[in-house]
């Protein structure tokens, strides 16, 4: 996809209020520590890593997905720059809004965002994909509450919601509940549908919780978007399988 191509695909992404391509940079308040003052465990010996560094080390790599790019994004592309510049029109399907804007869901230590793109071909899947992969750690009990939060969304929002930030909209047409693969402690899918000039898109999410840390993956073909054509974007189950071994 050349430079001129991507930017086109950005902008559609982005008046549609979802994740733009490449990618969003969820982790906005995540280089530096954004658990400052927040209280860390007494340790002894050698300093412990942040939530943080921690998640930085836990977020899958290239050689990882087979040379596929994984990428930091322009921040000029966010729906929102925080949860707290989000709302719906139904309160209750905020989480679903967070989810596919890779934002961080519930209470949060730190929160890394990465886009996951390239050429894919294996038995499974092949083409050009994008996966958005947001990694959140929690203080403890607060993933499994998140989790909570999405799954209650997902039963309650089946007829669709509007999401609004300072600058963007999205309508969401429906949400239905879809089967994913057995990972981490629990997991659970949605897809949900959209129009955008007239043509319907379906995207879909898979979020995963392995102890305190969830996992959200997030995929929409934008090239689809802006050419007209209907998509089914799903995330790569190359990237969803290594990137749920690492939190194992």
């Amino acid at each position: 996809m050349n430079r001129a191509t991507k930017a086109t695909a950005l902008s559609a992404l982005s008046l549609l209020a979802l994740a733009a391509l490449p990618g969003c940079d969820g982790d906005s308040g995540s280089d530096g520590d954004p658990t400052a003052g927040k209280p860390e465990a007494a340790t002894s010996g050698a300093a412990q890593p942040s939530p943080a560094e921690r998640l930085a080390k836990t977020m899958v790599t290239e050689p990882e997905v087979g040379g596929l790019k994984v990428e930091k994004t322009d921040e000029k592309f966010l729906f929102a720059q925080s949860p707290d510049e989000v709302t719906t029109d139904k309160p209750g399907c905020a989480p679903l809004a967070l989810a596919m804007n890779q934002l961080p869901l519930g209470d949060p230590r730190a929160h890394l965002t990465r886009s996951v793109s390239g050429q894919i071909e294996s038995e499974r899947e092949s083409g050009i994909g994008f996966t958005y992969v947001t990694l959140t750690s929690y203080e403890t009990g607060g993933a499994e509450s998140a989790m909570a939060g999405v799954k209650k969304a997902v039963e309650a929002c089946g007829d669709g919601f509007t999401a609004k930030s300072k600058e963007n909209e999205s309508p969401y047409d429906s949400i239905a509940a879809e089967e994913v693969t057995s990972a981490g402690d629990e997991a659970l899918g949605f897809k949900s549908t959209l129009t955008f000039r007239d043509v319907q898109h379906v995207v879909h999410t898979e979020v995963v919780r392995s102890g305190e840390t969830l996992a959200v993956y997030f995929s929409a073909d934008g090239m689809a978007m802006v050419n007209g054509r209907p998509s089914d974007a799903k995330p790569s189950p190359t990237v969803v399988k290594a990137q749920n071994a690492k939190l194992a």
